[in-house]
C-alpha cells in the first residue's frame, strides 16, 4: 500500500466557482427592489373588486413579500418579518394575531431540534457516525458503492439536522474519498472526472430529500403540519409521518442513484481501489480517537428524542382509542414537549462536573439557525391570514378555473408541479409558506381531503436541484469547482422530472394504506 494512503479523507476544498453567478445574483436582487413596489401597487389595483377591506392589502403584501423572497433583495427571515409587520400596519389583523404563529409549538418543536443538532455537530457525532457508515466493508468495494453510501449516509443525517450542515459535514469527506480515487487511478485533474461531479450532486440532492423523511428534517413539513392542523384541523403524528415518508426517501434514493450513475459514469478503475479506501477510511475514523463523554450525551438525548416523538404513534396502533395512556402522550408528551425536554437534557448532562462544563453551554446553543426560525414563524403567519381574509379562497379558486384541477389527485398534482417550479426560484421554507396554505384552499374548495395535496406541495417544495441558488446544498458543492452549472442544469431537469412522478406515485399508495387520502368529515 502506498504510504499516504491511510492519510484522512479530508483534503482542501477545489477552486470555488462562487463567482460565475455573481452577476445573475446581483442583478437578481436589482430586479427585487424594482418590482416589489409594482407588485404590491399593482395587486392592490387589481383586487379591489375581489377581496374584502383586510384581503386586499393583504394580498398585496403577500405579492411584495412573494417578490422578495424569489429576489431576495433583503435575507429571507427579515422579509418574513417584514410581511407580518406590513399586515399589521395595513390593518389586516392586530398584533396579538400576526404575531401568534411565531409562539406556535411547531416553533418549539423547531428549537428543541436545532438545539440537539448543533449539539451533534458541536461533538463531531454526525462525523462519526457518517464514517462509521462509510467504513462497512461492502461500502468500499467500488467507487459507485461508495457515491450510493455518500447519498445514503447524506440523507440518513439529513432526516434530523438541517441540510445545509449536513452537505457542509459531508463535502470534505467526500471530497477525500475523490481525492483518494483520483490517486489510486492516475486520474489527473478531478475536475474533468464526470464521477467527482456525479458524487457532489449525490451529496446535495440527498441532503433534500433525506429531509423529508422525519417531521423536523426540513422546514416544509413542519410547515405543512402546522397549517394542516390551523386550518384544516387535520393532525399528522411523528411515526404515520415516518410510515410515509421514509419509503418515499428510499424511492427517491434509488432513483437518484441510478440517474446520477448514468449521468456520470465512474469510467475504468484500479482493481486495488477496494482495499486502499477501505483503509483510508478507516484511518480517518481512528483519528476521531475514542468516544467522548459529549458524544455519549448527545446520543443519548437524541435517542431519547426520537424515541418520544416514534411512541404514541405506535401506541396508536397497539392500544384502543382513548385508553388512557394513549391519551396522556397524545396531550402531554408532544413533540414540542420532547425536543425542549431533550434539549434541556443537554444542559444538565456533565461532559467535566469539577469544571461546570456540561453538553452544551447556553453560548453554543444559540448559534442555531434563528433566521430559519422567523422565517418559519412569519410562514406560518401569512398562511393563516390568508385564510381568515378570505385571500386563500380567492386565489385558490382562480387557480382552480385555470388548470381545471378539482379532484384528488389532480390537485395534488398541480400542487406539486407548483411548488418544485416555486423552489427553484426560492427557498424551501418560502416555496412551501406560498403553495400550502393554497393547497388547503383549494382542496377544502373541491371537498376533497387536503392531505394528499399538501404533502404533494411541502415534497415538491425540497425538490430545488437546476441551479446553485435553489438550495443551500446545491450552493456549497457548486463551489466545490467539480460541479458545472450545466451538469447541475442537466441533472436537476430530470430529477425535478423524475421526482414529480415519485412523489405523485408514492402518494397514490401510501396515503390510501395509511388512511390520509380518506374523504373529508
Amino acid at each position: 500500500m502506498p504510504s499516504n494512503a491511510t492519510t484522512s479523507p479530508i483534503r482542501p476544498t477545489p477552486p470555488s466557482n462562487a463567482t460565475a453567478d455573481g452577476d445573475f445574483d446581483r442583478w437578481r436582487k436589482i430586479a427585487g427592489v424594482v418590482l416589489t413596489p409594482i407588485a404590491f401597487g399593482v395587486t392592490w389595483f387589481l383586487t379591489g373588486e375581489h377581496l374584502t377591506s383586510e384581503g386586499r392589502p393583504l394580498a398585496a403584501v403577500l405579492a411584495a413579500v412573494g417578490v422578495l423572497w424569489v429576489t431576495e433583495p433583503l435575507p429571507l427571515p427579515i422579509t418574513a418579518i417584514l410581511g407580518a409587520v406590513m399586515c399589521i400596519l395595513l390593518g389586516v389583523a392586530d398584533a396579538k394575531t400576526v404575531f401568534a404563529p411565531f409562539a406556535d409549538p411547531i416553533i418549539f418543536l423547531f428549537i428543541g431540534s436545532f438545539i440537539l443538532a448543533q449539539a451533534m455537530t458541536l461533538h463531531r457525532l454526525d462525523r462519526r457516525i457518517a464514517l462509521a457508515l462509510l467504513s462497512l466493508p461492502w461500502i468500499a468495494s467500488s467507487p459507485i458503492a461508495v457515491m450510493g453510501a455518500l447519498g445514503l449516509v447524506t440523507a440518513v443525517l439529513s432526516m434530523w439536522i438541517s441540510n445545509t450542515a449536513t452537505t457542509a459535514m459531508m463535502l470534505p469527506i467526500a471530497l477525500g474519498i475523490l481525492e483518494e480515487l483520483r490517486r489510486l487511478n492516475g486520474i489527473e485533474d478531478l475536475r474533468r472526472w464526470p464521477f467527482a461531479a456525479g458524487v457532489m450532486l449525490m451529496i446535495a440532492y440527498s441532503a433534500s430529500i433525506g429531509g423529508i423523511g422525519t417531521p423536523v428534517g426540513s422546514p416544509p413539513n413542519l410547515i405543512a403540519l402546522g397549517l394542516l392542523r390551523s386550518l384544516a384541523g387535520i393532525e399528522i403524528s411523528f411515526f404515520r409521518w415516518m410510515a410515509l415518508a421514509v419509503p418515499m426517501v428510499l424511492v427517491m434514493g434509488l432513483g437518484l442513484f441510478f440517474l446520477l450513475w448514468f449521468l456520470h459514469p465512474v469510467g475504468t478503475v484500479s482493481r486495488s481501489v477496494a482495499a486502499d479506501m477501505s483503509a483510508s477510511l478507516r484511518q480517518a475514523r481512528r483519528e476521531l480517537g475514542g468516544w467522548t463523554l459529549g458524544q455519549v450525551n448527545t446520543l443519548a438525548a437524541f435517542a431519547l428524542a426520537v424515541t418520544f416523538w416514534v411512541l404514541p404513534g405506535f401506541l396508536a396502533l397497539v392500544l384502543p382509542e382513548g385508553h388512557s395512556v394513549l391519551q396522556f402522550f397524545q396531550l402531554r408528551v408532544t413533540e414540542a414537549v420532547v425536543a425542549l425536554g431533550a434539549a434541556c437534557l443537554l444542559f444538565v448532562l456533565p461532559v467535566n462536573l469539577p469544571r461546570g462544563r456540561f453538553t452544551i453551554a447556553w453560548d453554543e446553543a444559540v448559534r442555531i439557525d434563528w433566521g430559519t426560525i422567523f422565517l418559519f414563524g412569519g410562514g406560518l403567519s401569512l398562511g393563516t391570514l390568508m385564510f381568515q381574509t378570505g385571500v386563500a379562497e380567492t386565489m385558490g379558486h382562480s387557480i382552480a378555473g385555470l388548470t381545471g384541477a378539482t379532484s384528488l389527485w389532480t390537485l395534488t398534482a398541480v400542487s406539486i408541479a407548483m411548488a418544485i417550479v416555486l423552489s427553484e426560484a426560492t427557498s424551501n421554507t418560502a416555496a412551501a409558506t406560498m403553495v400550502i396554505p393554497l393547497t388547503i384552499a383549494l382542496a377544502q374548495g373541491a371537498g376533497v381531503n387536503p392531505v394528499p395535496p399538501t404533502l404533494g406541495a411541502c415534497f415538491g417544495a425540497s425538490y430545488g436541484f437546476m441551479l446553485p441558488v435553489a438550495t443551500p446544498p446545491n450552493a456549497i458543492v457548486y463551489g466545490s469547482g467539480l460541479v458545472s452549472i450545466r451538469s447541475m442544469i442537466r441533472a436537476g431537469t430530470m430529477f425535478d422530472l423524475l421526482g414529480f412522478a415519485l412523489i405523485l406515485t408514492s402518494l397514490r399508495i401510501l396515503c390510501p394504506a395509511l388512511g390520509l387520502a380518506d374523504p373529508p368529515q
